[in-house]
């Protein structure tokens, strides 16, 4: 979770995008690895990166981008964009777990839990 906030942090004031990786059993998903895609994009008001650059790696479970505007709730390009089973908003501040948010495919809230 650090790692997600420090990261956040360090792209202000464009948005930060990072690749999650871990495990997934039904509805539980344990991240283990954070990554920076390849050739990934980072402006004021959007991230973004080519997914034909990816290495074909099916321990991507998402990924996480920040909101440099504070609010941590997906925004449609959002939505339209989404890859994998998840997906973490980041917003500023960028200082604690209340700056963030997890959500499945369809922008709903999803329950985490930091261990």
């Amino acid at each position: 979770m650090e790692s997600l906030l420090a990261y956040a942090r360090e792209a202000y004031p464009r948005e930060g995008i990072l690749l999650l990786r871990g495990k997934s059993r039904r509805r539980d998903i344990h991240i283990t690895d954070v990554l920076i895609p390849p050739l990934a994009t980072h402006a004021r008001s959007f991230s973004s990166f080519p997914l034909q650059m990816l290495p074909l790696d099916l321990s991507v479970v998402g990924t996480a981008h920040s909101h440099p505007s504070g609010a941590s709730t997906p925004s449609l390009p959002d939505l339209n964009n989404f890859y994998g089973r998840i997906m973490v908003i980041i917003g500023a501040p960028f200082r604690s777990e209340r700056d963030i948010g997890v959500f499945n495919q369809d922008g709903e809230p999803i329950t985490f839990e930091v261990s």
